[in-house]
């Protein structure tokens, strides 16, 4: 066995004997985490099948020259656009987003134009925007996303272009 793997089965093995062990001795802040921790554990489960099956799907079904045209370097200004509308569709949480942007990576999307999108996917997704108008009103909500949105493009050239000299790559898994 690798060093790494028995690290990881040694953390988990801590984790579970430490929350059976709360649920024995009634460890309320043990219980809590131990609760806490199967809630998210079923959110996923009942959220992350589908989004790597429409993944899956966008990994087979959408051409590498498409995600080039529209989000690679020939994209231009229009590449930060369609990531900020891809970024709108997204219903869940943030975790959600990130398969697709590898397979946007994979495919030969550009660095900053990836970046915008798991920052648009983080404040303007249509779902929040509803549920923000609803309690904050739409004047809130309007401005809020008009603000962010030029500075989430903007950080994400900045950063973009600090890898791409740094000639940053991402290194595939093993």
């Amino acid at each position: 066995m690798k060093p790494n793997i028995i690290i990881k089965t040694v953390g988990l093995s801590c984790f579970i004997i430490f929350i059976v062990l709360s649920f024995a001795i009634e460890f309320s802040p043990g219980k809590a985490i131990g609760s806490n921790f199967f809630s998210f554990l079923v959110d996923m489960l009942k959220v992350l099948p589908c989004a790597f099956i429409l993944v899956g799907l966008f990994e087979v079904w959408v051409k590498r020259e498409t995600v080039e045209k529209h989000f690679g370097e020939e994209a231009g200004i229009k590449g930060y656009m369609w990531a900020v509308l891809l970024a709108g569709t997204i219903v869940g949480p943030l975790y959600i987003a990130l398969p697709l942007a590898y397979a946007l990576f994979s495919k030969g999307a550009r660095l900053s134009v990836i970046f915008t999108y798991i920052g648009a996917s983080a404040i303007c997704r249509v779902p929040m925007a509803i549920f923000e108008a609803s309690f904050l009103g739409l004047k809130f909500t309007v401005i809020r996303i008009l603000i962010s949105i030029p500075l989430v493009i903007a950080s994400s050239i900045i950063l973009g272009n600090y890898l791409a000299k740094r000639n940053y790559e991402i290194i595939e898994g093993k």
